[in-house]
């Protein structure tokens, strides 16, 4: 498998760093070295076709806002797979799967499609990024999902 993502670190002095972040053709540019960052976009935009689009907002998935720290969410996601699902209409509620629940066949549509059910599976556990209190779930369907050939 070809590799699509990579990431550099450069830190700049002892207190100060700077992250270059690739994903396809995408690229983030984040740290605390501001001079630094003006220095690398200059030399991205002398030897390459790029446009600095401002802050960042949103990236695989992931909402991105900025005040005085970073904030991040993946409300849009989660909305996307809940629409996916068609479970938009469900109300939600807090609370973490029974790991001893047993998970059977013919529980639901999702169950009856393998592939599907096995995006799906990877998709929440993506989601995990923000919501780790999913982690446990995400991992009992990711095991149910694997033992289900």
């Amino acid at each position: 498998m070809r590799e699509n993502h990579s990431m550099f670190y450069c830190n700049t002095s002892p207190l100060k760093c700077v992250y270059l972040m690739v994903y396809v053709s995408n690229i983030v540019i984040t740290g605390n070295d501001i001079i630094r960052i003006g220095q690398l976009k200059k030399h991205l935009f002398n030897h390459f076709s790029t446009k600095d689009l401002g802050c960042l907002k949103y990236f695989l998935g992931i909402e991105v806002a900025q005040s005085r720290g970073v904030i991040i969410s993946q409300r849009i996601y989660a909305l996307d797979i809940l629409e996916e699902t068609g479970l938009t209409s469900c109300k939600p509620i807090y609370s973490s799967m029974d790991s001893n629940e047993k998970l059977m066949r013919n529980q639901g549509e999702i169950f009856s499609n393998l592939e599907r059910y096995r995006r799906l599976v990877g998709k929440l556990i993506y989601l995990t990024i923000t919501r780790p209190n999913l982690f446990c779930s995400a991992g009992v369907e990711s095991i149910y999902a694997e033992s289900s050939q």
